[in-house]
């Protein structure tokens, strides 16, 4: 899950740019509009749509999202879009709870997902320092956003929901906001980008190391900072907030025919 933004959609670019239209998938998750600035900024078409056949006619198709993973599904399953994303034959990229949905399964409200990786989607834990302590009622925020700490502690939801406290070591926070390297890459998305670039990451929850894992980042554990399946690209990351490495990173995406 992540920060809730503004999801004022910008009108569609007339230039003409390194690729086709750009579908960006609407829902009930934020982070439209700033996707829509990061690729009118490289001359790329792109415009928001819940349409089924504007999405199938698309040359490429951005699936976005920051928010909580219960009710995105919801949505998308109202409007069958959840049918329509796992059908798609062009390339598509997911980002930050895109990435989470298009897995199997989240923690987040132990929420069936898309299924296009075979990941579970996990609650970061810190490494506890000193014996848990019991407490109820306190959740974590929406993904990216922070839920109520007290100094030394985090409160933690697990899959059930259920609430616990636990004395960790304070260089690890839930969720994980900042700049953080990736590094193992293994996709034609960081084509030109040496090891270990740094990328801006707001999230809760992680999709673990896996066989679709194509490069790997690190916070309290190693964790998948991108897959790919066939045409299905992910990033945990904000390629739109992180600078000229994000600007890379969407580039090879818009070129990949």
């Amino acid at each position: 899950m992540s920060h809730s933004l503004h999801n004022t959609a910008l009108p569609v670019s007339s230039s003409e740019g390194l690729a086709g239209r750009i579908a960006i998938v609407k829902y009930n998750a934020g982070n439209v509009q700033s996707v829509q600035y990061a690729l009118q900024r490289l001359g790329v078409d792109s415009f928001v749509t819940d349409d089924e056949e504007e999405i199938k006619a698309a040359d490429k198709v951005i699936f976005p999202g920051v928010g909580h993973a219960a009710p995105a599904m919801q949505y998308l399953r109202e409007r069958a879009l959840d049918k329509l994303i796992v059908s798609l034959q062009q390339p598509v990229l997911g980002i930050c709870l895109g990435l989470q949905l298009m897995c199997k399964h989240s923690e987040e409200g132990d929420t069936k997902c898309l299924g296009i990786f075979d990941e579970e989607v996990k609650l970061f834990m810190p490494p506890v320092g000193t014996a848990g302590l019991a407490v109820s009622g306190v959740p974590v925020g929406t993904e990216g956003q922070t839920g109520s700490t007290q100094t030394g502690a985090a409160l933690l939801v697990g899959t059930a929901g259920q609430t616990r406290s636990t004395r960790t070591n304070p260089a690890f926070k839930v969720p994980q906001i900042g700049w953080n390297s990736i590094y193992n890459f293994k996709s034609v998305l960081f084509n030109g980008l040496m090891e270990a670039e740094f990328v801006y990451a707001v999230h809760s929850y992680y999709a673990a190391l896996g066989k679709e894992t194509v490069a790997t980042t690190n916070y309290i554990q190693p964790y998948s900072a991108a897959l790919q399946k066939n045409n299905f690209y992910a990033v945990q990351f904000h390629p739109e907030k992180s600078g000229l490495v994000g600007e890379t990173i969407l580039k090879n995406f818009i070129s990949i025919s």
